[in-house]
This record gives structure tokens, C-alpha cells and sequence, in this order.
């Protein structure tokens, strides 16, 4: 299951993470070495950050398992669309004009009944993984905030925003391994046990179409 949604909350802005001018601060603890030392900028793709910690797969492993009932229910809907759809096929020259116009009834009620129901739990996982997104997310701030100070980074870029201004990014300038690292050190996932693995996100059968004769 992927996070695909827009940042909330605090996340909202976080195009740019602008930090306090460190040099100013090293200067005073280790002489003025620091202070003409080169400005330390880093990339992080945020949306992969959180996915990949422990929090974060186990939070999509509860999605999966939450989401399967309903997800099962939409493709037995579909699989009934499609068993219509066969059957009027078959018996274009064989089924009589009352019994094609009943199945052609039951197909637009199935497949209005699926549409709805596809709407309904596409809003539902949306704001569910919008929730888990901006509870990893608020906690990655701090932890990226107290990274970047350790390690001197006067800012951090976010590649998975939409409209970065990131064109490129060496491999030697991206923290996020390191800022997941430190994450699940932070936030050990609560059962104590290993991370469950991501799963993909249930996709929403293909609209429909209506029964034709």
C-alpha cells in the first residue's frame, strides 16, 4: 500500500526546511574553523522516508488487513458486472427481449452499486493513510531537525514534494536512509517484532461497463 497523498498539517509547507545559521554556532564551540567551513545541504524524499520506517510498514500491513473486506466486496461486484455482461453476450440470438432488459436492469444497479462503494473506500483509505502520514510525518520532523544540527546542515530539501525545485541531488547528499535509521531508533515499532512487509495498495477495480444487449 502506497502513501500517494499531499502532506497535512505541518507537512503542508515543508517544501524548504530552513534551519537556524549553524555556522554561527559551531564558530562559537570550535573556533572559527567552523565559520568559513561550506554550507551543508541535504535531500530527502520524504514520502519514501516514511513509508520505509518500521512505523510505517506496520501501518500499511494494518491497512491492508483493515481494507480487505471491502476491497473483496467491490470485485465480487465486479465479477457479477462481468457474468452479466458474459451472459448477454451469449444469448444475444437465444434470451428473450424481457429477460435481456432484467439482466441489463441488474447490470446498471451493480454497476452504480460499485461506483459508490469504489468512491466510499477510495475516501476512506485516503483519509486513513492521510492520518498516518501526518503522524510519521510530524514525528520525522523533530527527528530530521536534531539530524540536521548534529551533522551541521544548514537545510533539506524535499525531492518527493510536488513542484521541487530539486534538478539533482548526488547519492552523497541524500539523508534518507539515515533519517529512517534514526527514526525507527526513535519510534521502535510497539509489538517488538519485525516490521511487517509493505504491501500494495488494494487497486480499485476498472469502471464498469454497462450491460449492453
Amino acid at each position: 500500500m502506497n502513501f500517494n497523498l499531499p502532506f497535512k498539517g505541518t507537512w503542508a509547507a515543508l517544501i524548504l526546511i530552513l534551519f537556524a545559521p549553524l555556522a554561527g554556532i559551531r564558530a562559537q564551540s570550535t573556533g572559527g574553523a567552523a565559520a568559513s567551513a561550506p554550507a551543508k545541504i541535504g535531500v530527502l524524499n520524504v514520502r519514501n522516508a516514511i513509508v520505509a520506517t518500521a512505523e510505517g510498514k506496520q501501518a500499511q500491513a494494518q491497512l491492508q488487513s483493515q481494507f480487505a473486506p471491502k476491497q473483496n466486496e467491490l470485485q465480487n461486484t465486479q465479477k457479477q458486472i462481468e457474468d452479466i455482461q458474459r451472459r448477454l453476450s451469449e444469448g444475444a440470438r437465444t434470451l428473450s427481449d424481457d429477460e435481456k432488459a432484467k439482466l441489463q436492469r441488474q447490470g446498471e444497479l451493480l454497476t452504480r452499486r460499485l461506483q459508490r462503494d469504489n468512491d466510499g473506500l477510495t475516501e476512506e483509505l485516503n483519509a486513513a493513510q492521510g492520518e498516518i502520514v501526518d503522524t510519521i510525518g510530524r514525528k520525522m520532523l523533530d527527528v530530521l531537525d536534531r539530524y540536521a544540527r548534529e551533522n551541521g546542515y544548514v537545510a533539506v530539501l524535499d525531492t518527493s514534494a510536488q513542484g521541487s525545485p530539486v534538478i539533482y541531488g548526488s547519492s552523497q547528499a541524500d539523508i534518507t536512509q539515515d533519517v529512517v535509521r534514526l527514526y525507527d531508533q526513535a519510534y521502535p515499532v510497539k509489538n517488538g517484532g519485525a516490521p511487517a512487509a509493505s504491501t500494495p495498495k488494494p487497486a480499485a477495480p476498472a469502471p464498469a461497463k454497462k450491460p449492453t444487449p
